[in-house]
């Protein structure tokens, strides 16, 4: 696909079909998350690629309790929306508490970790969370996504499993020192898929030399 097309129609698809994933099409996808820059190019992050059934019963089963709490909180967050935001907002809501019956399902479940022992995490002694470690994994996440996208393939990326770090890390033989940072569920689509995203506008979201003037 031309790029700007992949970045600006891929949705986070939550229904997929348990059909497998052709070895090769996966490499493909797996190898362009290896192109991700990182910090100092130390490349401090894996993928473990789930396939085998148990496992993926396992982290639904660790998963679906962290939505069924979640999700409530956000129905009463759109009760304040707009009719077309809600009706939307629905939808995708809909689509997620899918996922979270069926995460077992997906041929693929690739699961993102890092170990911050190969990492320059430049703003670990500061006084707000630290989010500078992450620009060493989620560059990768995001080409596997528009990777995916590229092919037919749909995917989401989740993070609430990293919530269950300690019962997924024998699940997975995670080492000492490895951690989780994502979950990307990945099969062909139920359906349409991927299509035209929503987000706001450049006027909303860039400044014009400090934060709060208006980018011209």
């Amino acid at each position: 696909m031309e790029l700007y097309d992949a970045m600006s129609t891929l949705r986070a698809v939550r229904r997929l079909r348990p059909e497998p994933i052709p070895d090769a099409v996966l490499r493909r996808v797996l190898t362009a998350a290896t192109w991700a820059p990182t910090g100092g190019n130390h490349q401090g992050w894996r993928i473990v690629v789930v396939k085998d059934a148990a496992t993926k019963q396992a982290l639904e089963d660790l998963y679906r309790p962290h939505w069924d709490a979640y999700a409530p909180k956000y129905e009463g967050h759109m009760a304040h929306m707009p009719p077309a935001e809600r009706d939307k907002s629905a939808r995708a809501l809909n689509a997620a508490t899918y996922l979270s019956r069926h995460l077992h399902e997906a041929p693929v479940i690739a699961v993102f970790c890092f170990n911050p022992d190969r990492m320059t995490i430049t703003d670990a002694a500061l006084d707000r969370p630290s989010v500078v470690g992450g620009g060493s994994i989620y560059p990768a996440v995001q080409n596997l996504l528009l990777a995916c996208r590229n092919e037919g393939l749909g995917c989401v990326l989740t993070t609430l499993l990293c919530a269950e770090e300690a019962r997924v890390r024998p699940l997975l033989k995670l080492p000492e020192g490895w951690y989780t940072a994502a979950f990307v569920p990945i099969g062909y689509p139920v359906g349409g898929g991927h299509g035209t995203i929503s987000r706001r506008p450049v006027e909303e979201m860039v400044f014009d030399g400090q934060f709060g003037t208006a980018y011209r």
